[in-house]
């Protein structure tokens, strides 16, 4: 006996090979799409400043309290320990100068969320306070006056770098 082709039993499709590949072209999308989405949602990148006009005025201000700094023979040497901070401030030209309260400023250059602002007292130009302990990796710290009319800034790789000197001067 001989079988059209209308009576051959055929094979379903779920056990054929293209119907999956053709399904799993636009599921593999819609799985990196929620990924996506998941990371978009849990990582906060900051807000883009609308003002430039603004910023570009405080980035001048910023360099003239670097060169401020500068001015006065400021050099700063942190020692950075697990949960504290050690600052000696000295001045070149001006003992006086050394301000007896300072804000230090530690931020991590890519997750805001781990910053730190830290109003360290200090007595003949030695600063000490707790601090959160900072992770692996490169961090960013800022040293101002009380009315901000000076700043200094320096970097430093966690763990390997734990002491820093920071001289505006350069020298």
């Amino acid at each position: 006996m001989s079988l059209s082709v209308t009576e051959k039993n055929p094979v379903p499709w779920y056990k054929q090979g293209w119907p999956w590949f053709l399904i799993a072209l636009p599921g593999t999308a819609i799985i990196a799409g929620v990924i996506t989405l998941v990371i978009a949602i849990n990582s906060w990148d900051g807000l883009v400043v609308d003002d430039y006009y603004k910023e570009g005025k405080a980035f001048v201000q910023t360099i003239e309290r670097t060169e401020r700094a500068r001015t006065l023979g400021l050099k700063a040497r942190l020692q950075i320990r697990t949960d504290s901070i050690r600052i000696e401030l000295s001045s070149a030209v001006n003992a006086a100068a050394v301000p007896a309260t300072i804000h230090l400023t530690v931020s991590h250059p890519t997750r805001g969320g781990l910053d730190q602002q830290i109003r360290l007292s200090g007595r003949d130009g030695v600063f000490e306070g707790a601090m959160a302990p900072l992770s692996t990796g490169r961090w960013l710290f800022q040293i101002e006056d009380e009315p901000r009319e000076w700043r200094m800034n320096g970097a430093a790789f966690l763990p390997t770098e734990t002491e820093i000197r920071i001289d505006p001067s350069g020298t």
